[in-house]
């Protein structure tokens, strides 16, 4: 297929796709699915090899968020039966990051739930971040505390983070649907912040909430310009209870497409599996990983993932192999240079359980709507185990 060719080579170069190129990969058939997955699989292998970096989400405060984040369980007036507790110890989240790192996780991502951290916030985290580097030598930490403000990003830089995640989420012109408590202009002005202070930028996207194509072309292509170290793609899960429990809108074949469509957009950037694997892409996970470099771990801020162990053998049987401690995630020229892409689980989190966008009908680029899949409400659990409980990780 000319398309695929030309997307392959243009990837090898870390040149930008056309936005109807973009488009027309969301648009093949089932048919020219493997073809997909094949010439994506190309540009993913020469930029980051076969290895899966693994990551691990610690819940450092969950739920009571003032935002109303359509597709968040934790969002204002939630009522979806989530663990609710307000901030673990420096001491509660190191142990439960360490259950992520001896899973093989490399990167630690503390999350908070809220608008945003105060500057007490930002101490507390601070000292989480201290205690967790102290145990775990070599340990990249990411934050994600929502919407920053100025001087927060230089302070957790100096306190010993590496990364910050705040996702863009949707495109700019959905943006209002799902979320009116802050701006989609708020969140690029954190993923800035962040990046001003020297901090690895990670933002990424939330797809099945209803939204077109031409909605996630324009999230994605939004997201090069932002020129993250960084993507992490989620897929909604419809907990119970929050505005978008009814969005089904996702099957693997879809899920598997968008991954490929930001893979061609973002040749060298990590391309993170995030929240909602296991519901939408479910057997077809280890295709995925011919897509993304990247997945987390274990369980999710809200919800339960897979079992850490059968990650593990995912990644294997699949003929991929974890990243270690020792090793650079990103190629050489972004790591030197910073060079980006190419030319150029509420807010504060980065994978919150299937976030999303959207309260619109998905009208695919010929204007009709992906075929909806069956709910799968038995792959949606709330978490009951690892950070806030007495009960050990998934991890």
């Amino acid at each position: 297929m000319d398309l695929l060719n030309t997307l392959v080579d243009k990837g090898l170069r870390r040149e930008l796709p056309t936005r109807e190129e973009a488009l027309a990969v969301l648009a093949t058939s089932d048919d020219d699915l493997l073809d997909v997955v094949a010439a994506a699989g190309k540009v993913r292998r020469h930029w980051f090899g076969r290895r899966v970096k693994l990551n691990y989400l610690v819940n450092l405060k969950s739920g009571l968020c003032p935002e109303d984040c359509s597709y968040c369980s934790q969002r204002l007036g939630s009522d979806t039966g989530i663990l609710k507790y307000t901030w673990l110890k420096p001491e509660e989240a190191s142990k439960a990051a360490a259950a992520g790192l001896a899973g093989g996780a490399k990167r630690v991502c503390l999350v908070a739930s809220g608008r945003g951290p105060t500057d007490r916030d930002v101490d507390r985290v601070a000292g989480t971040i201290k205690a967790i580097k102290e145990q775990n030598e070599g340990v990249e930490v990411c934050a994600c505390l929502g919407l920053l403000s100025d001087g927060q990003a230089e302070r957790l830089r100096a306190a010993g983070a590496d990364a910050y995640n705040h996702n863009l989420n949707t495109s700019e012109s959905t943006y209002g649907d799902i979320t009116t408590t802050h701006t989609y202009a708020d969140r690029v002005d954190t993923v800035t912040k962040a990046h001003a202070a020297g901090l690895s930028a990670c933002s990424g996207l939330i797809a099945g909430m209803g939204e077109s194509d031409e909605d996630l072309v324009d999230v994605v292509f939004s997201l090069r310009a932002l020129d993250p170290d960084s993507v992490p793609v989620n897929f909604l899960i419809p907990v119970e209870g929050t505005p978008l429990a009814k969005e089904w809108n996702l099957t693997p074949q879809r899920c598997l497409r968008i991954l490929a469509m930001v893979r061609f957009v973002c040749p060298d950037i990590e391309v993170r599996i995030a929240g909602g694997r296991e519901v939408h892409l479910r057997t077809m996970q280890p295709l995925a990983l011919n897509l993304a470099n990247s997945i987390f771990l274990g369980d999710y801020l809200t919800t339960e993932g897979q079992a850490g162990q059968a990650d593990l053998e995912m990644i294997a049987d699949a003929g991929f192999e974890v990243e270690g401690a020792d090793q650079v995630t990103l190629p050489e020229h972004r790591v030197r240079g910073g060079g980006g892409c190419g030319a150029h689980e509420s807010a504060g989190c980065g994978s919150h359980d299937g976030a999303g966008c959207g309260s619109h009908e998905s009208g695919g680029v010929c204007g009709t709507a992906p075929v909806a899949a069956e709910p799968r409400t038995d792959l949606v659990a709330v978490r009951r185990r690892g950070a806030g409980t007495d009960l050990a990780p998934n991890a």
